[in-house]
Protein backbone atom coordinates (compact mmCIF):
# COMPACT_ATOMS: atom_id res chain seq x y z
CA UNK A 1 0.00 0.00 0.00
CA UNK A 2 2.63 2.41 0.72
CA UNK A 3 4.57 1.60 -2.49
CA UNK A 4 1.48 2.67 -4.46
CA UNK A 5 1.13 5.97 -2.46
CA UNK A 6 4.98 7.01 -3.30
CA UNK A 7 4.49 5.87 -6.66
CA UNK A 8 1.30 7.60 -7.29
CA UNK A 9 2.90 10.87 -5.20
CA UNK A 10 5.63 9.95 -7.47
CA UNK A 11 3.91 11.15 -10.77
CA UNK A 12 2.42 14.65 -9.64
CA UNK A 13 5.70 15.89 -8.57
CA UNK A 14 8.52 17.36 -10.74
CA UNK A 15 12.00 15.57 -10.85
CA UNK A 16 14.83 16.68 -9.61
CA UNK A 17 17.73 16.41 -12.39
CA UNK A 18 19.40 19.69 -12.39
CA UNK A 19 23.05 19.69 -11.68
CA UNK A 20 25.02 22.22 -10.67
CA UNK A 21 26.50 23.27 -13.83
CA UNK A 22 22.95 23.64 -14.91
CA UNK A 23 21.91 26.13 -11.98
CA UNK A 24 24.90 27.79 -12.72
CA UNK A 25 24.43 29.03 -16.09
CA UNK A 26 20.66 29.55 -15.81
CA UNK A 27 21.60 32.02 -13.39
CA UNK A 28 23.94 33.65 -15.44
CA UNK A 29 22.24 32.91 -18.79
CA UNK A 30 19.30 34.63 -17.73
CA UNK A 31 20.74 37.86 -17.02
CA UNK A 32 23.03 38.33 -19.78
CA UNK A 33 21.12 39.35 -23.38
CA UNK A 34 19.81 42.34 -25.08
CA UNK A 35 20.14 44.35 -21.45
CA UNK A 36 23.86 43.86 -21.98
CA UNK A 37 24.77 42.92 -25.49
CA UNK A 38 22.30 45.98 -26.90
CA UNK A 39 21.07 48.90 -24.09
CA UNK A 40 24.57 49.16 -22.33
CA UNK A 41 25.92 51.55 -25.06
CA UNK A 42 22.61 53.85 -24.93
CA UNK A 43 23.23 53.64 -20.49
CA UNK A 44 26.37 54.99 -20.78
CA UNK A 45 25.09 57.69 -23.69
CA UNK A 46 22.61 58.95 -21.13
CA UNK A 47 24.34 58.79 -17.68
CA UNK A 48 28.28 58.91 -18.79
CA UNK A 49 30.71 56.26 -18.00
CA UNK A 50 31.10 56.50 -14.32
CA UNK A 51 27.18 56.91 -13.98
CA UNK A 52 26.48 53.65 -15.87
CA UNK A 53 29.54 51.72 -14.66
CA UNK A 54 28.08 53.00 -10.79
CA UNK A 55 23.97 51.90 -11.96
CA UNK A 56 25.06 48.80 -12.51
CA UNK A 57 27.87 47.92 -10.18
CA UNK A 58 24.91 49.32 -7.26
CA UNK A 59 21.86 47.04 -9.22
CA UNK A 60 24.55 44.13 -9.53
CA UNK A 61 24.89 44.34 -5.25
CA UNK A 62 21.24 45.10 -5.08
CA UNK A 63 20.57 42.03 -6.81
CA UNK A 64 23.40 39.67 -5.11
CA UNK A 65 21.39 40.72 -1.76
CA UNK A 66 17.88 39.58 -3.27
CA UNK A 67 20.09 36.07 -4.28
CA UNK A 68 21.19 35.42 -1.33
CA UNK A 69 18.01 36.09 0.34
CA UNK A 70 15.97 33.58 -2.34
CA UNK A 71 18.84 31.32 -2.31
CA UNK A 72 18.70 31.08 1.96
CA UNK A 73 14.65 30.42 1.60
CA UNK A 74 15.56 27.92 -1.48
CA UNK A 75 18.21 26.37 -0.02
CA UNK A 76 15.52 25.13 3.23
CA UNK A 77 13.21 24.72 1.30
CA UNK A 78 13.52 23.82 -3.04
CA UNK A 79 10.38 24.26 -4.49
CA UNK A 80 9.61 24.98 -8.36
CA UNK A 81 7.82 28.43 -7.97
CA UNK A 82 9.61 29.59 -5.18
CA UNK A 83 8.88 33.42 -4.59
CA UNK A 84 4.85 32.74 -4.77
CA UNK A 85 5.18 29.70 -2.37
CA UNK A 86 7.33 31.48 0.19
CA UNK A 87 5.06 34.46 -0.09
CA UNK A 88 1.65 32.54 0.55
CA UNK A 89 3.86 30.84 3.38
CA UNK A 90 5.63 33.30 5.45
CA UNK A 91 3.50 36.74 4.77
CA UNK A 92 -0.13 36.19 3.18
CA UNK A 93 -1.83 33.72 0.46
CA UNK A 94 -3.03 37.03 -0.61
CA UNK A 95 0.16 38.41 -2.07
CA UNK A 96 1.83 35.35 -3.04
CA UNK A 97 -1.20 34.60 -5.12
CA UNK A 98 -0.60 38.51 -6.62
CA UNK A 99 3.14 37.39 -7.16
CA UNK A 100 2.69 34.10 -8.61
CA UNK A 101 0.31 35.29 -11.17
CA UNK A 102 2.27 38.56 -11.94
CA UNK A 103 5.60 36.65 -12.26
CA UNK A 104 3.57 34.12 -14.74
CA UNK A 105 1.76 36.93 -16.87
CA UNK A 106 5.47 38.59 -17.12
CA UNK A 107 7.54 35.85 -18.18
CA UNK A 108 4.68 34.47 -20.82
CA UNK A 109 4.22 37.70 -22.66
CA UNK A 110 8.53 37.59 -22.43
CA UNK A 111 8.24 34.55 -24.60
CA UNK A 112 5.65 35.96 -26.71
CA UNK A 113 7.98 38.96 -27.34
CA UNK A 114 11.15 36.89 -27.51
CA UNK A 115 10.06 34.74 -30.37
CA UNK A 116 8.89 38.20 -31.83
CA UNK A 117 12.41 40.02 -31.76
CA UNK A 118 13.95 37.08 -33.04
CA UNK A 119 12.38 36.52 -36.50
CA UNK A 120 13.47 40.38 -36.23
CA UNK A 121 17.13 39.18 -36.20
CA UNK A 122 16.68 36.32 -38.42
CA UNK A 123 16.08 39.20 -40.84
CA UNK A 124 19.68 40.09 -41.09
CA UNK A 125 20.54 37.15 -43.36
CA UNK A 126 18.82 37.40 -46.33
CA UNK A 127 18.27 33.99 -47.70
CA UNK A 128 16.53 33.13 -44.31
CA UNK A 129 14.66 36.76 -44.63
CA UNK A 130 13.27 35.13 -47.72
CA UNK A 131 12.85 31.67 -46.76
CA UNK A 132 10.06 32.79 -45.03
CA UNK A 133 7.78 35.42 -43.78
CA UNK A 134 8.52 37.01 -40.14
CA UNK A 135 5.45 35.76 -38.55
CA UNK A 136 6.59 32.00 -39.87
CA UNK A 137 9.76 32.15 -37.77
CA UNK A 138 8.06 33.69 -34.97
CA UNK A 139 5.39 30.68 -35.11
CA UNK A 140 8.47 27.63 -35.53
CA UNK A 141 10.85 29.44 -32.57
CA UNK A 142 7.68 29.20 -30.64
CA UNK A 143 6.79 25.62 -31.70
CA UNK A 144 10.78 24.92 -30.90
CA UNK A 145 10.52 26.00 -27.44
CA UNK A 146 7.56 24.51 -26.51
CA UNK A 147 8.89 21.44 -28.07
CA UNK A 148 12.24 21.96 -25.66
CA UNK A 149 10.05 22.10 -22.86
CA UNK A 150 7.97 18.52 -23.23
CA UNK A 151 11.61 17.28 -22.88
CA UNK A 152 12.68 16.68 -19.47
CA UNK A 153 14.14 19.38 -17.05
CA UNK A 154 17.44 17.63 -18.08
CA UNK A 155 17.01 18.76 -21.86
CA UNK A 156 16.41 22.39 -20.64
CA UNK A 157 19.50 22.21 -18.68
CA UNK A 158 21.28 20.93 -21.18
CA UNK A 159 19.93 23.36 -23.83
CA UNK A 160 20.38 26.31 -21.26
CA UNK A 161 23.95 25.36 -20.52
CA UNK A 162 25.09 25.50 -24.03
CA UNK A 163 23.25 28.65 -24.94
CA UNK A 164 24.19 30.36 -22.11
CA UNK A 165 27.64 29.12 -22.89
CA UNK A 166 28.08 30.85 -26.28
CA UNK A 167 26.97 33.95 -24.48
CA UNK A 168 29.87 33.51 -21.55
CA UNK A 169 32.56 32.89 -23.85
CA UNK A 170 31.24 35.89 -25.90
CA UNK A 171 31.52 38.30 -22.78
CA UNK A 172 34.90 36.91 -22.23
CA UNK A 173 36.40 37.51 -25.57
CA UNK A 174 34.67 40.75 -25.77
CA UNK A 175 36.61 41.85 -22.08
CA UNK A 176 39.81 40.56 -23.66
CA UNK A 177 39.98 42.15 -26.66
CA UNK A 178 38.40 45.03 -25.18
CA UNK A 179 41.51 45.58 -22.70
CA UNK A 180 44.14 45.33 -25.61
CA UNK A 181 41.69 47.92 -27.28
CA UNK A 182 42.48 50.41 -24.46
CA UNK A 183 46.31 49.79 -24.67
CA UNK A 184 46.85 50.24 -28.26
CA UNK A 185 48.24 46.73 -28.28
CA UNK A 186 44.73 45.82 -31.14
CA UNK A 187 43.32 48.60 -33.02
CA UNK A 188 45.59 51.15 -33.04
CA UNK A 189 46.40 53.94 -31.06
CA UNK A 190 46.64 53.84 -26.97
CA UNK A 191 43.16 55.07 -25.15
CA UNK A 192 43.42 54.43 -21.81
CA UNK A 193 41.40 57.21 -19.40
CA UNK A 194 40.57 59.91 -22.10
CA UNK A 195 37.26 58.77 -23.01
CA UNK A 196 36.23 57.96 -19.05
CA UNK A 197 37.14 62.06 -18.32
CA UNK A 198 36.27 64.16 -21.26
CA UNK A 199 33.79 66.95 -21.74
CA UNK A 200 31.38 66.39 -18.64
CA UNK A 201 32.06 62.61 -18.09
CA UNK A 202 32.26 60.46 -16.08
CA UNK A 203 29.11 61.63 -14.97
CA UNK A 204 26.51 63.49 -16.57
CA UNK A 205 23.47 65.81 -15.65
CA UNK A 206 25.45 68.85 -14.82
CA UNK A 207 23.88 69.57 -11.02
CA UNK A 208 24.54 67.00 -8.01
CA UNK A 209 20.72 66.37 -8.41
CA UNK A 210 20.59 65.94 -11.84
CA UNK A 211 23.64 63.51 -12.15
CA UNK A 212 21.60 61.36 -9.32
CA UNK A 213 18.31 61.66 -11.86
CA UNK A 214 20.49 60.70 -15.09
CA UNK A 215 22.13 57.79 -12.99
CA UNK A 216 18.62 56.74 -11.68
CA UNK A 217 17.23 56.60 -14.84
CA UNK A 218 20.35 53.76 -15.87
CA UNK A 219 19.36 52.00 -12.84
CA UNK A 220 16.31 51.27 -14.74
CA UNK A 221 17.78 49.68 -17.48
CA UNK A 222 20.49 48.12 -15.84
CA UNK A 223 17.56 46.66 -13.22
CA UNK A 224 15.45 45.03 -16.74
CA UNK A 225 19.60 43.74 -17.43
CA UNK A 226 19.50 42.05 -14.29
CA UNK A 227 15.87 40.56 -14.03
CA UNK A 228 16.30 36.40 -15.04
CA UNK A 229 18.70 35.70 -12.34
CA UNK A 230 15.69 34.75 -10.17
CA UNK A 231 15.22 31.89 -12.23
CA UNK A 232 17.46 30.01 -10.32
CA UNK A 233 14.58 30.14 -7.63
CA UNK A 234 11.99 28.53 -9.97
CA UNK A 235 14.73 25.85 -11.05
CA UNK A 236 15.51 24.59 -7.22
CA UNK A 237 12.64 22.56 -7.03
CA UNK A 238 14.52 20.31 -9.84
CA UNK A 239 18.07 20.65 -8.41
CA UNK A 240 19.50 16.95 -7.42
CA UNK A 241 21.20 18.36 -4.65
CA UNK A 242 19.45 21.57 -3.80
CA UNK A 243 21.68 22.30 -0.08
CA UNK A 244 25.04 22.30 -2.10
CA UNK A 245 24.32 23.48 -5.32
CA UNK A 246 22.10 26.29 -4.58
CA UNK A 247 24.07 28.01 -2.10
CA UNK A 248 27.34 27.44 -4.69
CA UNK A 249 25.29 28.50 -7.73
CA UNK A 250 24.38 31.79 -6.43
CA UNK A 251 28.32 32.42 -4.60
CA UNK A 252 28.90 32.07 -8.45
CA UNK A 253 26.25 34.61 -9.86
CA UNK A 254 27.90 37.71 -7.32
CA UNK A 255 31.43 36.83 -9.25
CA UNK A 256 30.40 36.38 -12.66
CA UNK A 257 27.75 39.78 -12.29
CA UNK A 258 30.74 41.41 -11.61
CA UNK A 259 32.76 40.52 -14.24
CA UNK A 260 30.37 40.50 -17.06
CA UNK A 261 28.37 43.76 -16.34
CA UNK A 262 30.61 46.16 -14.59
CA UNK A 263 33.88 44.93 -16.59
CA UNK A 264 31.71 45.21 -19.50
CA UNK A 265 30.56 48.55 -18.81
CA UNK A 266 33.90 49.82 -18.28
CA UNK A 267 35.37 48.79 -21.50
CA UNK A 268 32.35 49.98 -23.31
CA UNK A 269 33.11 53.42 -21.74
CA UNK A 270 37.11 53.38 -21.76
CA UNK A 271 36.62 52.56 -25.72
CA UNK A 272 33.57 54.68 -27.27
CA UNK A 273 33.21 57.84 -26.03
CA UNK A 274 29.68 58.72 -24.19
CA UNK A 275 28.76 61.55 -26.92
CA UNK A 276 29.35 59.39 -29.55
CA UNK A 277 26.17 58.76 -32.12
CA UNK A 278 26.92 54.98 -32.63
CA UNK A 279 25.41 54.47 -28.66
CA UNK A 280 22.02 55.85 -29.83
CA UNK A 281 19.35 53.56 -30.50
CA UNK A 282 20.48 50.75 -30.53
CA UNK A 283 18.25 47.74 -30.91
CA UNK A 284 17.73 44.53 -32.29
CA UNK A 285 16.37 46.12 -35.24
CA UNK A 286 20.76 47.55 -36.07
CA UNK A 287 23.06 45.09 -34.59
CA UNK A 288 25.92 46.94 -35.74
CA UNK A 289 24.63 49.51 -33.26
CA UNK A 290 25.83 47.33 -30.46
CA UNK A 291 28.43 48.27 -28.31
CA UNK A 292 29.83 44.92 -28.50
CA UNK A 293 30.22 45.33 -32.46
CA UNK A 294 31.54 48.73 -32.27
CA UNK A 295 34.27 47.14 -30.47
CA UNK A 296 35.15 44.28 -31.97
CA UNK A 297 35.10 46.55 -35.51
CA UNK A 298 37.52 48.49 -33.51
CA UNK A 299 39.85 45.72 -32.98
CA UNK A 300 39.66 44.82 -36.72
CA UNK A 301 37.55 42.33 -37.02
CA UNK A 302 35.17 42.40 -39.85
CA UNK A 303 33.06 39.85 -39.07
CA UNK A 304 31.74 41.64 -36.01
CA UNK A 305 28.36 42.76 -36.48
CA UNK A 306 27.22 38.95 -38.02
CA UNK A 307 28.84 37.31 -34.98
CA UNK A 308 27.10 39.19 -32.77
CA UNK A 309 23.66 38.88 -34.55
CA UNK A 310 24.53 35.15 -33.55
CA UNK A 311 24.94 35.84 -30.44
CA UNK A 312 21.93 37.51 -29.80
CA UNK A 313 19.72 35.47 -31.84
CA UNK A 314 21.53 32.78 -29.14
CA UNK A 315 20.38 34.97 -26.43
CA UNK A 316 16.72 35.89 -27.52
CA UNK A 317 15.98 32.30 -27.81
CA UNK A 318 17.67 31.07 -24.65
CA UNK A 319 15.41 34.16 -22.81
CA UNK A 320 12.29 32.40 -24.58
CA UNK A 321 12.91 29.15 -23.42
CA UNK A 322 13.71 29.60 -19.73
CA UNK A 323 10.82 32.41 -19.94
CA UNK A 324 8.51 28.97 -20.77
CA UNK A 325 10.12 26.90 -18.20
CA UNK A 326 9.64 29.33 -15.66
CA UNK A 327 6.17 30.39 -15.81
CA UNK A 328 5.14 27.02 -16.33
CA UNK A 329 6.57 25.83 -13.16
CA UNK A 330 5.37 28.84 -11.24
CA UNK A 331 1.70 28.28 -12.89
CA UNK A 332 2.57 24.55 -11.71
CA UNK A 333 3.47 25.67 -8.11
CA UNK A 334 0.22 27.70 -8.05
CA UNK A 335 -1.77 24.36 -9.00
CA UNK A 336 -0.13 22.35 -6.13
CA UNK A 337 -0.60 25.24 -3.45
CA UNK A 338 -3.87 26.25 -4.09
CA UNK A 339 -3.07 29.03 -5.64
CA UNK A 340 -4.67 27.99 -9.58
CA UNK A 341 -6.71 25.07 -10.70
CA UNK A 342 -5.67 21.81 -9.12
CA UNK A 343 -5.48 20.43 -12.47
CA UNK A 344 -1.97 22.77 -13.40
CA UNK A 345 -0.07 21.04 -10.70
CA UNK A 346 -0.49 17.77 -12.47
CA UNK A 347 2.68 16.56 -14.30
CA UNK A 348 3.55 13.16 -16.74
CA UNK A 349 5.57 10.46 -16.54
CA UNK A 350 8.85 12.72 -17.21
CA UNK A 351 7.80 14.80 -14.23
CA UNK A 352 6.67 17.69 -16.77
CA UNK A 353 3.97 19.75 -15.71
CA UNK A 354 1.81 19.26 -19.19
CA UNK A 355 -1.27 21.36 -18.40
CA UNK A 356 0.84 24.31 -17.12
CA UNK A 357 2.49 24.13 -20.08
CA UNK A 358 -0.45 23.91 -22.43
CA UNK A 359 -1.84 26.90 -20.69
CA UNK A 360 1.58 29.03 -21.10
CA UNK A 361 2.24 28.65 -24.76
CA UNK A 362 -1.62 29.43 -25.88
CA UNK A 363 -1.60 32.59 -23.96
CA UNK A 364 2.31 33.26 -25.85
CA UNK A 365 0.75 32.45 -28.86
CA UNK A 366 -2.55 34.42 -27.79
CA UNK A 367 -0.23 37.84 -27.03
CA UNK A 368 2.01 37.12 -29.92
CA UNK A 369 -0.91 37.19 -32.35
CA UNK A 370 -2.10 40.25 -30.92
CA UNK A 371 0.32 42.22 -31.51
CA UNK A 372 0.02 41.05 -35.29
CA UNK A 373 -3.57 42.52 -34.87
CA UNK A 374 -3.76 44.99 -32.87
CA UNK A 375 -0.30 46.60 -31.94
CA UNK A 376 -1.77 49.54 -29.65
CA UNK A 377 -3.47 46.92 -27.59
CA UNK A 378 -0.39 44.70 -27.22
CA UNK A 379 1.49 47.87 -26.19
CA UNK A 380 -0.77 48.08 -23.15
CA UNK A 381 0.06 44.34 -22.13
CA UNK A 382 3.50 44.49 -22.25
CA UNK A 383 3.27 47.80 -19.78
CA UNK A 384 1.32 45.58 -17.76
CA UNK A 385 4.19 43.48 -16.82
CA UNK A 386 6.77 45.84 -16.91
CA UNK A 387 7.46 46.15 -13.27
CA UNK A 388 6.97 42.64 -12.44
CA UNK A 389 10.53 42.22 -12.56
CA UNK A 390 11.10 44.57 -9.44
CA UNK A 391 8.43 43.54 -7.74
CA UNK A 392 9.36 39.68 -7.70
CA UNK A 393 12.45 41.67 -5.62
CA UNK A 394 10.59 43.10 -3.53
CA UNK A 395 8.54 40.01 -2.41
CA UNK A 396 11.81 37.76 -2.26
CA UNK A 397 13.21 40.75 0.32
CA UNK A 398 10.01 40.69 2.48
CA UNK A 399 9.59 36.95 2.47
CA UNK A 400 13.16 36.56 3.73
CA UNK A 401 12.53 38.99 6.34
CA UNK A 402 9.46 37.50 7.70
CA UNK A 403 11.56 34.00 7.09
CA UNK A 404 14.40 35.34 9.51
CA UNK A 405 12.02 37.23 12.34
CA UNK A 406 9.97 33.75 12.16
CA UNK A 407 12.71 31.48 12.66
CA UNK A 408 13.57 33.55 15.41
CA UNK A 409 10.63 34.10 17.11
CA UNK A 410 9.95 30.06 16.90
CA UNK A 411 13.19 29.60 19.22
CA UNK A 412 15.09 28.14 15.94
CA UNK A 413 18.99 28.58 16.34
CA UNK A 414 20.60 29.77 12.61
CA UNK A 415 23.16 27.08 12.86
CA UNK A 416 20.26 24.38 11.53
CA UNK A 417 20.26 26.66 8.37
CA UNK A 418 22.61 25.03 5.84
CA UNK A 419 22.50 28.51 4.43
CA UNK A 420 22.58 31.95 5.93
CA UNK A 421 21.85 34.90 3.48
CA UNK A 422 24.91 37.70 3.89
CA UNK A 423 25.02 40.64 5.89
CA UNK A 424 21.52 40.00 7.31
CA UNK A 425 19.42 42.09 8.04
CA UNK A 426 21.28 45.18 6.65
CA UNK A 427 22.10 44.03 3.08
CA UNK A 428 18.83 42.50 2.02
CA UNK A 429 16.84 45.63 3.47
CA UNK A 430 19.30 47.96 1.65
CA UNK A 431 18.35 45.75 -1.55
CA UNK A 432 14.55 46.46 -1.00
CA UNK A 433 14.90 50.26 -0.34
CA UNK A 434 16.63 50.70 -3.48
CA UNK A 435 14.73 48.21 -5.90
CA UNK A 436 11.46 50.38 -4.15
CA UNK A 437 13.39 53.72 -5.49
CA UNK A 438 14.00 52.36 -8.64
CA UNK A 439 10.11 51.41 -9.04
CA UNK A 440 9.43 55.12 -7.78
CA UNK A 441 11.19 56.36 -10.41
CA UNK A 442 10.28 54.72 -13.67
CA UNK A 443 9.99 57.61 -15.51
CA UNK A 444 12.94 60.54 -14.83
CA UNK A 445 12.74 62.16 -18.04
CA UNK A 446 9.22 63.66 -16.40
CA UNK A 447 11.36 65.19 -13.91
CA UNK A 448 14.64 66.02 -15.30
CA UNK A 449 12.51 67.93 -18.86
CA UNK A 450 8.86 68.57 -17.84
CA UNK A 451 7.05 66.08 -20.14
CA UNK A 452 4.04 65.09 -18.76
CA UNK A 453 2.11 62.52 -20.05
CA UNK A 454 -0.88 60.92 -18.43
CA UNK A 455 -0.96 58.02 -21.41
CA UNK A 456 3.17 57.83 -20.52
CA UNK A 457 2.32 57.89 -17.06
CA UNK A 458 0.13 55.08 -16.68
CA UNK A 459 1.80 52.64 -19.14
CA UNK A 460 4.98 53.32 -17.21
CA UNK A 461 3.68 52.50 -14.16
CA UNK A 462 0.39 50.30 -15.05
CA UNK A 463 2.49 47.03 -13.61
CA UNK A 464 1.18 48.20 -10.24
CA UNK A 465 -2.40 48.11 -10.12
CA UNK A 466 -2.34 45.15 -12.36
CA UNK A 467 -0.41 43.61 -9.15
CA UNK A 468 -2.60 44.89 -7.06
CA UNK A 469 -5.59 43.85 -8.92
CA UNK A 470 -4.44 40.49 -8.80
CA UNK A 471 -4.09 40.76 -4.67
CA UNK A 472 -7.46 42.51 -3.63
CA UNK A 473 -8.99 39.81 -5.74
CA UNK A 474 -7.90 37.53 -3.57
CA UNK A 475 -8.12 39.50 -0.56
CA UNK A 476 -11.84 39.85 -0.83
CA UNK A 477 -12.44 36.41 -1.76
CA UNK A 478 -10.46 34.68 1.19
CA UNK A 479 -10.67 36.86 3.45
CA UNK A 480 -6.78 36.00 4.38
CA UNK A 481 -4.76 38.14 7.38
CA UNK A 482 -0.80 38.54 7.30
CA UNK A 483 0.53 35.67 9.51
CA UNK A 484 1.32 35.72 13.01
CA UNK A 485 4.72 34.96 13.52
CA UNK A 486 4.60 31.91 15.67
CA UNK A 487 2.18 30.54 13.41
CA UNK A 488 4.51 30.57 10.20
CA UNK A 489 4.94 27.40 8.46
CA UNK A 490 8.51 26.75 8.59
CA UNK A 491 8.85 22.69 7.63
CA UNK A 492 10.78 21.78 4.90
CA UNK A 493 7.05 20.18 3.42
CA UNK A 494 6.50 21.86 -0.14
CA UNK A 495 2.95 21.85 -0.58
CA UNK A 496 -0.15 21.36 1.90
Amino acid sequence: MSSVSDTSEAVHQVQRRLKLRHLSMIAIGGCIGTGLFMASGAAIHSAGPGGALLAYAAVGLMVYFFMTSLGEMATHMPVSGSFSTYTARYIDPSLGFALGWNFWFSWTITVSVDVAIAAVVINYWAPLRELMPTWGWSLMFLAIIFALNTASVRVYGETEYWMALVKVVTVILFLTIGVLTIFGIVGGHYIGLSNFTMGDAPFLGGTLGGQFLTTLGVFLVAGFSFQGTELIGTAAGESEHPEQSIPRAIKQVFWRILIFYVLSIAVIGLIIPYNSPELLGADVNEISKSPFTLVFERAGLAFAAAVMNTVILTSILSSGNSGMFSSTRMLYAMGRNGLAWPILGEVNTRGVPVPALLVTATVALAVYLLQLINDAAYQYVLAASGLTGFITWVGIAASHWRFRRAWMAQGKPLSDLKYRAKWFPVGPLMALALCVLVIIGQDTQLVLHGDFDWERLAITYMGLPVFLGFYIYHKLKHRTRLIPLQDVDLSKREYD
